[in-house]
């Protein structure tokens, strides 16, 4: 007989700040520059610092906006490809402070900052690693810029979740006047292993995001959209960011680093506003589709919210955001599997600390767990009255990796069994849907496990 001792890791784990990371699931971006004031997606560089005068500019209402979605936190764009500051970096005079907004005595970062905290939201900062307006960049000196610069961000805000690192790097620019192309070699122009330590060093909650990692990866389009199989492990190719890579959406089952995949996506067609989108923006329905496509199969979901002229989110926006809202909290209002008899066809030890009712306690830090050498256990929840549902949430438990490669669900009907779904990667969260049954009981099957599985969360929904 096993001991009754917690299964052994497999393979690479995540570290305190990607579980810390993974527990946010949800939250959202902040673009805003001197975009918002030229209608331009990527700005040149010679935009002038007095165009950016938001009259009503208000961080309490995107944070709010941003609470009312259910986000856990919000990353701003410190400075965008066209190397405005909206902090008043001393490093260049082309930022806030040579703007009329506030008199050139304001600080965006730090008001975001505070907003976001006041709302009790984490803060995470974008830093563009090209700058289409400095005159050094492509060369040795705009490095040590670029790290001065995040040193600022880095020590003078507060803590930090996350570092968005942008992988577009070099074109053509203003640069200080040249109006020339710049390339670079993204995977050696940068340096990136001191940078990286310093944000180790001075942030080490932090997580670094780039399209490689080091922390987390760009799951490899602006969709939102996840990948059915979602390996939380990933080979890299090279150096990052801005470096050629594979299989961001799915992973490498046998990657040597855990990195999971962060699924962006701006809730307009663009990331900055454009007054000609306003009747665009995704509704409710197709924002909690979003949801499931990327939160539901592994990954997390970084929504984009870009304030208008005015400095605000726009009342569009807003309420697509409410309404998202409303849909996920009603379907998940009920776990159908509460108060359930619940049975796994092993159990680790025979220890009830492993028992399968540990799948169904509402807790992430308890699960169930077979024997060493079961790998494939089904756990089985058994109704007292028959119940409709059309969903279902899973979870591993990642702390010690993850360990399921394949798996399928069975229903009970009018006392027969059928197979409902089927999936690969379950990971830090998989939901899947299927047509609404009336169940007599429930079933997971794990068909294939690299280790003994371990399930902290297995939960029935219906979304009606």
């Amino acid at each position: 007989m096993s001991s009754a001792s917690s299964p052994k890791a497999f393979g690479p784990l995540p570290s305190a700040r990607q579980l810390a990371w993974h527990e946010m699931e949800f939250y959202g971006f902040i673009h805003f520059t001197v975009n918002a004031f030229t209608g331009k997606e990527w700005g040149y560089g010679d935009e002038e610092p007095g165009i950016f005068n938001p009259a009503a500019l208000d961080c309490d209402q995107w944070a709010e906006a941003a609470k009312a979605a259910g986000m856990k936190g919000l990353i701003l764009t410190t400075k965008h490809h066209d190397g405005f500051c909206l902090f008043p970096s001393k490093y260049t005079k082309h930022s806030v402070k040579a703007s009329p907004w506030k008199k050139g005595k304001g600080d965006l970062v730090k008001d975001f900052a505070k907003a976001c905290r006041r709302a009790g939201l984490k803060v995470g900062f974008y830093l563009s690693p090209w700058d289409r307006n400095h005159a050094e960049y492509g060369r040795p000196a705009y490095v040590e810029y670029y790290r001065n610069q995040m040193r600022e961000l880095l020590t003078g805000y507060g803590e930090l979740f996350e570092i968005w690192l942008d992988g577009a790097n070099g074109g053509d620019g203003f640069y200080g006047g040249a109006r020339e192309q710049r390339k670079i070699d993204a995977s050696i122009y940068y340096d990136w292993a001191p940078t990286f330590e310093m944000v180790r060093s001075l942030q080490p909650n932090a997580c670094i995001f780039g399209d490689g990692g080091p922390d987390l990866r760009w799951v490899g389009n602006e969709n939102g959209l996840g990948s059915e199989t979602c390996w939380q492990t990933y080979e890299r190719k090279g150096k990052h960011p801005g470096c050629a890579a594979d299989n961001f959406a799915c992973g490498h089952r046998d990657g040597s680093a855990w990195c999971p995949a962060e699924c962006d996506v701006s809730i307009r067609p663009g990331w900055f506003y454009h007054k000609e989108e306003d009747e665009k923006v995704k509704g409710p329905e197709a924002l909690a589709e979003l949801y499931f496509a990327s939160v539901g199969r592994g990954s997390s979901l970084l929504l984009n919210l870009p304030p208008d002229q005015r400095g605000l989110v726009h009342e569009k926006d807003v309420e697509a955001l409410k309404g998202m809202r409303k849909i996920l909290d009603r379907g998940f209002a009920v776990d159908f599997t509460k108060g359930q008899e619940v049975s796994a066809s092993n159990i680790r030890a025979t220890s009830s600390m492993f028992g399968p009712e540990k799948a169904l306690d509402g807790k992430r830090e308890t699960f169930y767990a077979s024997d060493d050498n079961v790998l494939n256990p089904e756990i089985t929840v058994s109704f007292s009255s028959s119940q409709i549902v059309n969903t279902v949430s899973l979870r591993e438990f990642i702390p010690l990796g993850q360990r399921v490669d394949e798996f399928q669900l069975e229903a009970r009907v009018n006392g027969a069994w059928s197979l409902v779904a089927k999936g690969t990667s379950i990971g830090a969260r998989r939901l899947m849907r299927f047509a609404p049954l009336r169940i007599e009981g429930f079933r997971l099957k794990i068909l294939k496990s690299s280790a003994s599985p371990c399930i902290s969360e297995l939960a029935l929904h219906n979304f009606d």
